[in-house]
């Protein structure tokens, strides 16, 4: 999907987590406005905490802000969610996590 129709699903439905996570994560893929894909993913993990892909996401996007202080403890919760069986999948994305992780201490 592009921007455009994620910016339609967010329209129509501002609480729903899959535009907000799918609009987060394309202006990040595409190198878009970080602070607006960081508003998108922050919801997104409001609606959704246990979603370990939006956690990743926002990290990335908060450490393109020069913001490593808040996506350190994002990383940890995705981490947590991911291992504790609360998540439905998202153990493929602890190794990287961890070390972006590593990285930030």
């Amino acid at each position: 999907m592009d921007i455009a129709a994620f910016r339609q699903m967010v329209a129509k439905n501002p609480r729903g987590f899959l535009g907000r996570y799918g609009l987060g994560n394309k202006i990040l893929q595409d190198g878009g406005d970080l602070a607006e894909a960081a508003e998108h993913l922050r919801i997104a993990v409001q609606l959704d905490p246990v979603h370990v892909a939006s956690h990743l996401a926002l990290s990335r996007a908060l450490i393109g802000l020069g913001q490593a202080h808040e996506a350190k403890p994002v990383l940890q919760a995705g981490i947590d969610a991911a291992l504790s069986g609360r998540s439905n999948g998202g153990r493929d994305l602890v190794p990287e996590m961890q070390h972006l992780l590593s990285t930030l201490r």
